[in-house]
């Protein structure tokens, strides 16, 4: 199977499909700008649920995850919520960095591949 685009504008694809893997780009909370970190990393994670559903799989087929934080003191915060959410047993690689995002109105986010 070819490579499979979907959610697609002029910049770039919500998810993209190949070989039996799931990328999704970077996402961010956009129903919750300015709120708490864990509240933008719960509604970034159920983006992640809805994208990957509509993509045909799940977050126990996770393979990896970015996470990208405005400021690193917050890591425990989004952990909390990360921790209650990933698939026991099926946790992805993981990486964690501080960052300056894209518009300071978000401090969460989140990208991940899975198998398909």
């Amino acid at each position: 199977m070819g490579i499979e685009r979907k959610q697609v504008n002029k910049r770039m694809s919500q998810i993209v499909t190949n070989g039996g893997v799931v990328y999704l780009a970077g996402q961010v909370a956009l129903d919750a700008p300015g709120a708490s970190v864990a509240e933008q990393t719960r509604g970034t994670l159920a983006r992640i649920d809805a994208l990957l559903a509509e993509a045909g799989t799940d977050k126990s087929k996770l393979l990896s995850a970015n996470v990208w934080l405005s400021d690193m003191a917050t890591f425990d915060e989004m952990n909390a919520v990360w921790d209650a959410w990933v698939a026991e047993g099926n946790p992805p690689v993981r990486a964690c960095v501080e960052a300056k995002l894209a518009d300071p109105a978000y401090t969460v986010e989140i990208m991940v591949t899975a198998a398909a």
